[in-house]
């Protein structure tokens, strides 16, 4: 792998990290990391033994390949130096809401742009990461990219325009099925049952039901309609739901989720 270094250290470049590390992929040596001034780069290079440089000379001299790991606001405020210390190297954004047109405006001499939306389950390398490159990507340059966002979990390419709908199904989704577990608890709790019961039952429903999913393959319809029995109690419970119009509920979510990312992208 060639030596790569991270544009901020927060919880997104330290899942990579962790990643890169447990699978064996680099060895503390070939990564580098700084902060903006909070702090984030010195916790992570004492937590991994990985590098802390004093200054973004130091951090993309010897780099092969950057992960920009930042806010997004403050790539307007990068060092203008940048786009000189980025010539040559690749360059790999998770920046929400950033183009691969902007990106391109700020490194406008890296051999490689590579726009990512990770997901905050790639935490503990359970997540799901889309991207898309400005370019085509030569072989060694395609398997940096997977190595990297791999250390999250599994990765897709897709086209710049559908990351979109990316940002509104899988980037912004862990906080959907946050918020489905916590409403499963409550009815538990207005239910009858104890509060920490209710909390125990909802999450490993939630947990065991999707295991089911993936390791059957079979379609979530099917499943649910393998556990319905005429005029029963989840057949009551799923009445309710089409009542209240369940899906629609979560398309519009998701719907506006992709709009807000459609209109942040038009900024970045």
């Amino acid at each position: 792998m060639p030596k790569i270094a991270f544009l901020g250290a927060g919880r997104m470049a330290s899942a990579i990290v962790d990643g890169l590390l447990a699978r064996k992929v680099c060895a503390p040596a070939d990564l580098a990391c700084a902060d903006g001034g909070d702090g984030t780069a010195a916790a992570l290079a004492a937590r991994t033994g990985i590098a802390a440089a004093a200054d973004l000379a130091a951090l993309l001299a010897p780099a092969d390949a950057i992960v920009l790991a930042c806010k997004p606001q403050q790539l307007a405020g990068l060092d203008p130096q940048i786009a000189d210390l980025a010539a040559g190297k690749l360059v790999l954004s998770i920046l929400a809401g950033k183009r691969l047109a902007r990106l391109a405006q700020v490194f406008p001499r890296a051999r490689v742009l590579v726009r990512a939306m990770p997901n905050t389950p790639g935490q503990i390398g359970a997540g799901i990461t889309a991207w898309c490159a400005l370019h085509p990507l030569a072989a060694d340059d395609r398997a940096t990219v997977d190595a990297i966002l791999g250390a999250l979990g599994q990765v897709i390419e897709l086209a710049e325009p559908q990351l979109d709908a990316v940002t509104g199904l899988s980037g912004s989704g862990p906080a959907y099925v946050f918020e489905f577990a916590a409403a499963l608890r409550d009815a538990g709790e207005a239910a009858g049952l104890p509060r920490a019961t209710a909390w125990r039952l909802a999450l490993e429903t939630v947990l065991g039901s999707a295991r089911l999913m993936a390791r059957t393959g079979t379609e979530p319809e099917t499943l649910r309609d393998q556990v319905t029995s005429p005029n029963g109690t989840t057949f009551a419970g799923l009445q309710q739901m089409a009542r209240r119009d369940f899906r629609g509920l979560i398309r519009e979510t998701v719907l506006a989720a992709t709009a807000r990312s459609r209109e942040l992208s038009k900024d970045g």
